[in-house]
């Protein structure tokens, strides 16, 4: 007979593929019994998925290859079968195929490889700069082709939290990019080192005190995009997260007016996309009545 701990356990191995379908495929952030990476929304993180999805296939490729050359080994091989073992030391066929076989491996893995970098390395065009700054323990954020406001982005404590929102992934001011628009991020830090890490965009880069380091990305499509800092920066380095909300155009343009307005003028923190959408809305219904 199966113990009531032993049932429940397997109950809960038979219920984990529906556990897994039962989340949306398009988060933006982590799950519970997620497997493999977040969904792409930029051209770099899809590289970067594609890569992965072939460098998975040829270290799997490579393990049976050695599982089954080792399990050869050993039952044909084996004491029993060759009481006399054979003395051969040199085979030059062999050696020339365990040389030659590695590095055509490698060269193409090296080739994607480099390419993934160049990519992923300047922005093409960029529409606007985004400039990010690493603090102790917070990020701030600039955008200098807006009216050079800026304003900081801090972690929503537990207390605070509102219906829907996630713990230790919210913050109290999101970065707000357009859909579709090639964005520029200059990276800074004034204390130590952090680093600006958004799975779901396919960006990670390190923001040093004394130093600009620059990335890119192109969100396809709308949605709220979770990252953290990913660099041991200090006792609350578990508690800088970030968020960037990609809308559309028209909705940013209508939130970086409202947040000039707000934070470069008059100090006050930026409105989020929601509560500029609801001050939008009588005046949307007016011209639409017209």
């Amino acid at each position: 007979m199966f113990s009531t701990a032993s049932i429940r356990s397997r109950a809960a191995l038979l219920l984990l593929p529906l556990l897994l379908l039962a989340f949306p495929a398009d988060a933006s952030q982590p799950l519970p019994w997620q497997l493999g990476m977040q969904p792409a929304a930029t051209p770099v993180k899809e590289f970067i998925g594609s890569f992965h999805n072939m460098l998975l296939v040829i270290i799997t490729l490579i393990t049976i290859f050695v599982l089954a050359l080792l399990l050869y080994t050993i039952v044909r091989f084996r004491a029993s079968a060759n009481p006399t073992p054979s003395k051969t030391t040199h085979n030059t066929m062999l050696e020339i195929a365990w040389t030659l076989v590695p590095v055509l491996i490698l060269v193409v893995i090296a080739v994607p490889s480099f390419r993934l970098i160049y990519f992923a390395d300047k922005a093409p065009n960029a529409d606007f700069t985004l400039k990010v700054t690493g603090h102790q323990w917070y990020w701030s954020y600039e955008y200098p082709d807006h009216g050079e406001f800026q304003f900081d982005s801090y972690m929503v404590a537990d207390a605070d939290l509102k219906p829907g929102q996630t713990r230790l992934l919210e913050v109290d001011n999101r970065t707000v990019v357009p859909v579709g628009s090639t964005v520029r991020v200059v990276i800074a830090g004034v204390d130590v080192i952090h680093s600006w890490f958004v799975p779901a965009l396919g960006v990670q880069k390190y923001a040093m005190p004394g130093r600009l380091n620059e990335i890119w990305f192109r969100v396809d499509k709308p949605g709220v995009y979770y990252g953290q800092c990913n660099q041991i920066c200090g006792v609350n380095h578990a508690f800088m997260p970030i968020a960037v909300e990609a809308v559309d155009q028209p909705t940013f343009e209508r939130w970086a007016a409202e947040a000039k307005r707000r934070f470069a003028d008059s100090g006050l923190p930026p409105l989020s996309v929601a509560e500029v959408m609801a001050l939008e809305a009588p005046r949307v219904a007016l011209n639409q009545a017209k």
